[in-house]
This record gives C-alpha cells, structure tokens and sequence, in this order.
C-alpha cells in the first residue's frame, strides 16, 4: 500500500514576496493545467462531466472559486516551502 511521505515543511515560513510569488505560481499552474485541459477535448461546462469531458474550472485563474485557487496555492506554497528546506535561497534580481 502507498504512503505519502511529503517533506515536512511546517517550520518553513514564507514572507510577504514569496506569498505574492507563491500566488503567482499558483496562477501558472492554473494555467498549465487549463492549457493541457484544453490540448486533450475538455471545454467549460456548468458542472464537471467526464464522459463529455466539461468541468466548471476552464476559467482564469482570477474567475475560480477560492476552494479551486486553494488547492493550486497549496502546491505552490509547498513548493516553495521544500525548495528552502532544501537550502536554496529565493532573491529576486
């Protein structure tokens, strides 16, 4: 049986830039995932039906439901926050 072993990040705090990169991430995700959405036959449809392949997410990022952007801040949060554990440092140039 799988179990999921994330690196633990909870000591990890991200300030104020690297939210607003992490919120930038997030929207490229969005869009990442719309695009590759699209590639594969999906179009917006009210409610999400695989079998005609429509989901209510096949909007801008700015047009998703908070629940929605959630989910692709987590991961992006996350991210950011392994890549310090790691030892890397983030500057902006």
């Amino acid at each position: 049986m799988y179990t999921p072993k994330p690196v633990n990040t909870d000591d990890i705090a991200l300030d104020a830039s690297l939210l607003e990169l992490g919120e930038q991430i997030a929207e490229n995700v969005h869009d990442v995932w719309a695009k590759g959405r699209i590639a594969e036959g999906w179009t917006y449809g009210p409610t999400r039906d695989d079998s005609k392949k429509q989901t209510p997410c096949l909007v801008p990022y700015s047009e998703l439901r908070e629940e929605e952007k959630d989910f692709d801040r987590r991961t992006a949060y996350e991210t950011l926050k392994l890549v310090i554990k790691l030892g890397y440092k983030i500057e902006k140039k």
